[in-house]
């Protein structure tokens, strides 16, 4: 997720410098909101980049170079209106995390437990920094899934939590647990603070505090400079099947509230200083995976299984908007620019709404969807459950995903740089739109 040139560096004001920090959600504290008019209109493909492997890594753009990570283990940096390859660097892991890149370097976690800093002109190791290890969120009966007394790995745990960088600090999460503070210059440790489980949200950052979300059910605001803990938010439980809990959801933060998603079905939003709950809104059954954008008085946001696309009164959490979808989830979260919302969905598409209307501005098919989507899907547009996912044993729930996925589908979140969209597809690629 990454992007433009815009940074709010501890409470500090926007900078739209390209030389200053671009991130997951466009700048630390997340708010998914990109300048410009972003693409009112689809031209056609500028170009794609085919990687080793699926893409859920959201792209950044910086100083004309588009840079991603892949499930192929590589991070990878492109020219922005080429596409053509300026170097590659190979981790020891899928890189499901979204770079963020500051001071000249890239920095980004892999699934092999480390984390590292990179050149950003040429891709060399600068330093690397190794956690206690990653793994994805397990519980006994999974998603009810048998056999029941057997800890499941999560199959819809995907992300690894992206950086944010501001004052010579990187902040992460990871799958041991722990949210990590290190040196941008050296890696050298700073500060960690440890949850009851895997944090793979990604932190947003706002007034020197560290906003985050864990897989324990709580959702932390964390002093930046010296990790105490300043507050946490005890968020829903589902101790029968472990599939209603836990924090996948990034945090955004405007105007003195943060706001963020939970697989408990509801949008939080909490008061930014204190932690006390100004308004929650339920989805109904439905996960919050996606992170919210904020713009205007609005906060949007997405759902999994229900493929709803939401738009709140950001102060009183009143519906404004919703635009309904076939059940292909959304795990991408979205972005904004000029008057349109730009979101990507397991069906294999790249949405673009009208904010005013409700309307739907244009959409664009991944090749992977082209190829495989018709196969999975159902009469009324609906992934065909039932033909996926078999009697859900656990075998079946994870061969399923992977079927799911594999029409192309977009769990990586759209990035808006002047008149181009970018965003990557488990069919492999990275595509530029304009």
């Amino acid at each position: 997720m990454r992007w433009p040139v815009v940074v709010l560096l501890l409470g500090g004001a926007a900078s739209a410098c390209a030389s200053e920090a671009v991130m997951f959600r466009a700048d630390a504290r997340h708010s998914g909101v990109y300048p410009g008019s972003g693409v009112p209109e689809l031209h056609g493909l500028k170009w794609s980049f085919r990687a080793g492997g699926p893409i859920v890594s959201s792209p950044v753009v910086a100083d004309g170079t588009v840079y991603f990570g892949s499930a192929d283990h590589q991070v990878y940096a492109l020219a922005e209106h080429s596409g053509e390859l300026r170097w590659k660097f190979a981790t020891g892991g899928r890189v499901s995390a979204s770079p963020a890149v500051a001071e000249g370097r890239l920095f980004v976690g892999s699934y092999d437990g480390n984390f590292y800093a990179l050149d950003a002109a040429t891709g060399a190791l600068a330093w690397k920094f190794a956690t206690a290890g990653e793994r994805r969120f397990s519980a006994r009966h999974l998603h009810g899934a048998e056999p029941a007394a057997e800890v499941m790995p999560d199959p819809f745990d995907v992300f690894l939590s992206s950086p944010v960088v501001a004052g010579g600090t990187v902040y992460f999460g990871s799958g041991d647990g722990n949210v990590y503070a290190l040196s941008t210059a050296t890696g050298a440790l700073r500060w960690k603070f440890h949850t009851g489980n895997v944090v793979h949200a990604s932190p947003a950052l706002a007034g020197g505090l560290l906003y985050v979300g864990s897989w324990d059910s709580y959702f932390y605001a964390l002093d930046a400079e010296s990790g105490a803990e300043r507050w946490r938010f005890k968020t829903g439980e589902d101790p029968a099947i472990g599939n209603q809990v836990g924090i996948q959801s990034s945090a955004a933060v405007a105007a003195g509230i943060v706001y963020f998603g939970c697989r408990d079905s509801n949008l939080y939003a909490l008061d930014a200083a204190s932690g006390q709950q100004r308004w929650a809104f339920s989805t109904k059954g439905s996960w919050v995976v996606t992170s919210p954008a904020v713009k205007d008085g609005v906060v949007y946001f997405a759902t999994s299984d229900s493929a709803t696309v939401h738009a709140l009164d950001a102060a009183s959490g009143a519906p404004r908007q919703v635009w309904n979808f076939p059940h292909w989830p959304f795990f991408s979260s979205p972005a904004l620019a000029g008057e349109r919302l730009y979101i990507g969905s397991h069906a294999g598409k790249l949405l673009v709404l009208n904010l005013k209307d409700q309307s739907i501005a244009w959409t664009f098919a991944t090749e992977g969807a082209r190829q495989n989507a018709a196969a999975l899907t159902t009469a009324q547009g609906a992934p065909d459950y039932a033909a996926v996912f078999g009697d859900f044993f656990y075998d079946d729930m994870v061969s399923g995903v992977k079927r799911m996925l594999g029409v192309g589908a977009v769990l990586s979140s759209p990035v808006i740089e002047g008149d181009t969209v970018y965003f990557g597809s488990w069919d492999g690629q990275l595509y530029a739109l304009g």
